[in-house]
């Protein structure tokens, strides 16, 4: 066995009662382990509410996004398009939409919505929010959310009527009957307050698009490649077609995220620094305690160099241990957390019901090895 990691192992498993350097020792392990299970919850927190709000907003607004500069219908076929999607072919969905600002009327209660007229194929990604009825959206068939069925106290199988907003005060008043056939509940009072889905051939009819549509939905089956599809698509569809990714869109509220993170990784950083620091404390302290039985091994020939040695092999077995146990405690908080849903918050504030734990091996390995 090598001397030096002999001597440290020594040193750190002393028996003896009341032993400084095992007292200094274990509470150095715990000081870093505290430290390392903070920043390591606080990093798997951020990351699973970035991944909850991401993959809720491009539930809704699919990864990339094609519509006019102006927000004018389209043809419903561009060639320059379809070329552009053979390249993809196999690894996206292209779905047409139709989405337009409306009246809901039932009885005296009126409302202001957004409605979109979806393709049939398009609700294999929304289907997962509903919550109760189905998405047959057939005939004059129309789902809502239920934020808003509350506050009009609208039931399934009510009908309600929808007007172009634009033709209210022309004598030629284009208006619909639909029937409630769903409700839809995505936890983002933005989407469940105000948005209703329809088939395409409804919209079309309501706002007299002559077959026309506001734009594509495109979602990708691999997510990480929407940059550089979106990067494609503007270069080669003409003007005035604009393309927009989820993340563009929305690009306040993932930079506010971002601002978010920087200062809480450095609160949390510097009490994993703090925890280094109560390492090199208590090796020093450890130097001083010791410092009998290191004047024995130099009289035995020790060299300065294995000295040295023995106690940088006694920091790195601290901080091994301070990092496993500070990364298995945090293991266990996200798995507790992830399966009872212990730490609630406001749906209407926060997307989501509960706080989302997502464990990512990359970082419990820079973290492991920055306080190693």
């Amino acid at each position: 066995m090598n001397f030096p990691f002999y001597i440290s192992t020594r040193y750190l498993r002393s028996t003896r009662k009341g032993s400084f350097t095992r007292i200094a020792a274990i509470l150095s392990i715990a000081g870093l382990s505290v430290g390392v299970s903070a920043l390591l919850i606080t990093l798997f927190i951020l990351n699973g509410f970035e991944r909850v709000i991401s993959e809720k907003i491009s539930q809704f607004d699919g990864h990339v996004r094609i519509s006019h500069f102006l927000g004018q219908p389209i043809e419903p076929q561009i060639t320059s398009l379809d070329s552009i999607l053979n390249i993809y072919k196999g690894k996206l969905s292209n779905t047409k939409f139709i989405q337009k600002p409306a009246l809901l009327r039932k009885g005296k209660f009126a409302e202001g919505i957004i409605l979109e007229g979806i393709e049939t194929k398009r609700v294999n990604y929304i289907k997962d929010i509903l919550i109760e009825g189905n998405f047959d959206l057939n005939k004059n068939n129309i789902i809502i959310g239920q934020s808003l069925s509350e506050k009009l106290n609208l039931n399934i199988g009510d009908e309600i009527v929808l007007f172009d907003i634009i033709t209210l005060n022309s004598g030629n008043k284009k208006l619909k009957i639909f029937k409630i056939t769903g409700l839809f509940h995505s936890g983002m009072s933005e989407y469940d307050n105000s948005l209703a889905f329809t088939s395409i051939k409804n919209t079309n009819d309501l706002f007299a698009m002559n077959s026309k549509v506001s734009g594509y939905i495109l979602n990708l089956e691999n997510q990480t490649n929407y940059k550089s599809l979106t990067k494609l698509l503007s270069n080669e569809l003409p003007y005035p077609l604009m393309v927009m990714s989820w993340k563009e869109k929305n690009r306040a509220l993932f930079k506010w995220m971002d601002i978010q993170r920087l200062p809480i990784l450095i609160i949390f950083g510097l009490i994993t620094l703090v925890g280094l620091v109560n390492i090199i404390s208590a090796l020093a302290m450890i130097t001083i305690d010791k410092t009998r039985q290191i004047g024995i091994l130099k009289s035995l020939g020790l060299s300065k160099q294995k000295l040295n040695q023995i106690f940088l092999i006694k920091g790195l077995i601290i901080g091994l241990a301070g990092s496993l146990f500070g990364s298995l405690f945090a293991l266990f908080i996200a798995f507790i957390q992830n399966n009872y849903k212990l730490l609630q918050v406001p749906e209407d504030v926060y997307f989501m019901d509960f706080i989302p734990l997502d464990v990512n091996l990359q970082n419990i390995l820079i973290v492991s090895i920055f306080v190693t």
